[in-house]
């Protein structure tokens, strides 16, 4: 086994966020592996500040600032026919490493995190080949369209990165997907999917972290009366922003009626201006960067996760069940979890008198919303552990390579 070379679109540090928990995870298992050489993009000064922890595990790497505005990486895209996502994360310098990478050491594999990053792999690299697509991107962005949202431009976006997503599970020696539905539904959208190796490694929960056990719950949240809703997320990622905007707008209202002092705290990174324009409103705490997420977590009657969009495994849902809180959620933040309605959470529609009362049979028992609660966090335990999820990616990442032609032919 030779080295490996492991292409992130973001800094696997801190783990801090949905795909960077993920991906964090993955470097870390492929570093136990081999030497592992890492190229990536940063973004903020906390991921600058992270680059220490990627030198000590990493045998070298590439971090590139991003900073290329959305409008020239449309106009780029336009101009080279490409997908937006994949302009805004090209770098000339980041390829020119890739290549001198491969031409001085003895890499053997390259595992790819995120479709933003096949660009870079080079059509006569005869390894193994291993993209983690993670979710179907291009369903997304047609999720969009079919919403109103710049609907030529989400249109066209999802149209090349079909042809992407296609072009890399053919190129690889196994495309991986978090969800047996995000898998099924990358076969049904390929032209030929019985000729690409699709592979299913779902999200995993750090579970000694995400305990109640030593977690005092936020002052906030222990001393007011209650009852607390929180949500979590990046909140500047749309299918985010939607969510805690219907929650604000058409759950909290009518639970406010029915306890006064109901209050949802959104809490995440980023908050966008129509997120902080509800601050005034009544109940409503809009909490952005937190520098730990498990008081209010702890301090939370019920998790919230009422999204409308949503791809692959919710790491909010696994981090309120390792909690041991009880969580609300629809069905598209349920997928890829196979907990039991009524035991390990409760799943309701976007419809918010459904909601309510789900939440009310909740609230007025809670001898069963503690009960809830540790069938949660003992349903993740058995079920999510990083460890046992990416068992399988040991025996992807070794598994003697197709021939060179084949896969260049793809």
């Amino acid at each position: 086994m030779g080295d490996i070379l492991f292409l992130a679109h973001r800094v696997p540090f801190p783990p801090n966020r949905g795909d960077k928990i993920r991906s964090h995870h993955l470097l870390t298992s492929l570093a136990k592996l081999g030497c592992v050489h890492v190229g990536c993009f940063s973004e903020t000064e906390e991921d600058r500040a992270s680059i220490g922890q990627l030198d000590q595990l990493s045998a070298s790497n590439c971090v590139v600032p991003r900073s290329k505005p959305l409008v020239l990486a449309g106009a780029e895209a336009v101009l080279r026919h490409k997908p937006v996502s994949l302009t805004a994360f090209y770098s000339s310098r980041l390829e020119r490493w890739v290549h001198e990478t491969l031409a001085t050491h003895n890499v053997s594999a390259i595992v790819v995190f995120s479709g933003q990053m096949g660009q870079y792999i080079p059509d006569d690299f005869a390894g193994r080949v291993i993209v983690d697509l993670c979710d179907v991107d291009s369903a997304k962005f047609e999720n969009y369209a079919e919403a109103g949202e710049r609907v030529w431009l989400n249109q066209r976006e999802a149209r090349l990165l079909a042809a992407e997503e296609e072009r890399l599970a053919h190129r690889a020696d196994a495309a991986i997907l978090i969800t047996k539905a995000e898998a099924a539904l990358l076969r049904s959208r390929m032209k030929s999917p019985e000729t690409a190796q699709i592979e299913v490694i779902g999200n995993g929960i750090d579970a000694r972290l995400f305990s109640a056990e030593g977690v005092a719950p936020h002052p906030d949240l222990a001393l007011a009366g209650g009852p607390h809703f929180v949500f979590t997320g990046q909140m500047d990622y749309r299918p985010n922003e939607v969510a805690a905007l219907w929650a604000i707008d058409e759950l909290l209202p009518l639970a406010r009626k029915r306890f006064a002092g109901a209050c949802l705290h959104v809490v995440g990174r980023s908050p966008t201006d129509a997120l902080l324009r509800c601050k005034a409103r009544p109940g409503v705490r809009i909490w952005g960067e937190v520098p730990d997420m498990r008081p209010f977590l702890a301090g939370a009657t019920c998790v919230l996760a009422p999204l409308l969009i949503a791809r692959g495994v919710q790491n909010k849902v696994l981090e309120g069940m390792a909690m041991a809180r009880p969580v609300l959620l629809t069905q598209e933040a349920a997928t890829g979890i196979e907990a039991r309605d009524g035991k390990h959470w409760m799943i309701a529609p976007p419809d918010a008198k459904t909601m309510l009362a789900r939440l009310e049979a909740l609230l007025v028992d809670p001898p069963a919303a503690a009960r809830m609660g540790k069938a949660a966090r003992d349903y993740v335990l058995e079920n999510h552990a990083w460890e046992a999820m990416l068992a399988p990616f040991e025996a992807l990442v070794f598994k003697e390579s197709g021939s060179a032609e084949a896969r260049n032919a793809a």
